[in-house]
């Protein structure tokens, strides 16, 4: 229970402002779906009405509601958890690993697993006992993800990425393994993506209707020969489109290797490389992407936190290979 006094600046403001100025973490939104359940009471008597004009020596007090269960199944899976504290978790998500629930994957998703494994230490995210999810991996990318475990921090972490690392610490950034050598060897990819017209579950870059879109990379290092080339690649986003690095990298030429999705030709590419290679290759089974770092404020400390992952054993096999190769 909070019980605060209306003060003579908050006389004939509007009730749903002026709870959200006395509850930290609370936006006007979240307050507006409090004050309609009957939460919150002005001398006595229970008031449902945002738009209420408070006055001056009122006493408001509130009963914040306990969080509603989530719909998703809390699922005891296994998660490489890199740091964990009151407000956030930070994951190292692996390939294959689904991040939320949809109608077609109910079951077996980072956030069932989080539900699990934070168990009563959710706070809350809008009401409902989940994980707050402020950015994704696709299914196959592995590598670092962060969620929130209160409102605090969901609404922190979602200004944050929505800001894109402008004003803050944020960064986040990948390896991949690509076909070819980009020229030039660090650069800015800049192409709006939207869904593909020839593929509705793809993305595409588009002309019209899509999304701005800024990835940055440079070049690591580069195997290969007269036959094929290769090269690791590090790129950082500045925003956030779905598939963002696989479609920007594939429309320079440089198809992430093992991406079925954008790495167009890349079967008779996989051809040229030396045996061990191509079987490394085959392992490996997925797009050779991961999130290798990611930089946030704590989102209520405000420190700056770095957290990283190494290579997962298929990529850095992959990429053994290719650094023993004298072709």
């Amino acid at each position: 229970m909070i019980t605060f006094t209306v003060s003579a600046e908050e006389d004939g403001k509007r009730l749903d402002v002026v709870l959200a100025s006395n509850l930290e973490g609370h936006s006007r939104s979240r307050c507006q779906a409090l004050i309609r359940t009957g939460a919150l009471s002005i001398d006595g008597a229970t008031i449902s009405e945002p738009k209420y004009r408070v006055k001056q020596e009122q006493q408001l007090c509130f009963i914040e509601p306990a969080p509603l269960d989530a719909d998703p199944e809390p699922q005891d899976i296994p998660l490489d958890v890199l740091f964990e504290d009151d407000q956030i978790i930070v994951i190292n998500k692996p390939a294959g690993m689904v991040v939320h629930p949809a109608v077609s994957v109910e079951r077996d998703t980072l956030v069932n697993a989080l539900l699990f494994h934070c168990g009563a230490s959710l706070q809350g995210i809008g009401g409902v006992k989940r994980p707050g999810i402020v950015h994704r991996l696709d299914k196959d990318t592995s590598g670092v993800m962060i969620a929130a475990k209160t409102d605090t921090a969901h609404q922190s972490l979602s200004a944050q990425f929505a800001d894109h690392g402008k004003n803050g610490p944020l960064r986040r950034t990948y390896n991949a393994l690509v076909w070819g050598v980009p020229d030039p060897e660090v650069g800015r990819i800049e192409a709006d993506i939207g869904r593909s017209l020839k593929n509705r579950t793809r993305q595409a870059i588009v002309e019209k209707n899509g999304r701005h879109a800024v990835t940055h990379y440079r070049v690591l290092e580069a195997f290969g020969g007269d036959k094929w080339t290769v090269s690791r690649v590090a790129c950082q986003l500045e925003t956030g489109r779905t598939h963002q690095i696989r479609v920007h990298l594939s429309h320079i030429g440089h198809s992430l290797l093992g991406d079925p999705s954008y790495g167009f030709g890349f079967e008779s590419r996989e051809n040229n490389l030396p045996f061990p290679t191509q079987k490394s290759l085959k392992a490996l089974s997925r797009q050779a992407l991961h999130a290798v770092d990611l930089t946030i404020a704590h989102p209520t400390t405000g420190e700056k936190m770095k957290f990283s992952s190494e290579l997962p054993n298929d990529i850095q096999e992959l990429l053994d290979c290719l650094q023993s190769t004298d072709n």
